[in-house]
């Protein structure tokens, strides 16, 4: 990738991963598969490559070039930095809407079919 094609992706001083992605786009690419329910790397690559809305989500412009699904999943433990998730979390349970959505009740689900 060129100098240039990398500026938009990564700003200097910053660990990118995913092919000079940064860590923010990277993070942006798997909540959209987590929240889309897409199986697999590779269905997150071709839905990213046509998909406008989840292009402009993940902050790549209409041509930036998507890497390939195997430098995607290489080395899961090694895709975010650990503070990046963190603070995005934070952020969120900081925000007013969310603290009156949360409760200190515990609830868990064994997975048995709930009759309404």
């Amino acid at each position: 990738m060129s100098s240039a094609g990398r500026s938009d992706q990564c700003r200097p001083g910053w660990r990118c991963t995913w092919a000079g992605l940064a860590p923010e786009k990277l993070l942006r690419a798997l909540l959209l598969q987590a929240l889309y329910s897409v199986r697999s790397e590779r269905q997150l690559m071709k839905q990213l490559d046509y998909n406008l809305l989840l292009r402009w989500f993940v902050g790549l412009s209409m041509d930036a070039p998507i890497s390939d699904a195997s430098t995607f999943s290489k080395n899961p433990d090694r895709r975010l930095d650990g503070d990046v998730a963190q603070r995005l979390l934070a952020a969120v349970v900081a925000q007013p809407r969310i603290k009156a959505l949360m409760s200190d009740e515990h609830f868990s689900v064994d997975g048995t079919l709930i009759q309404a």
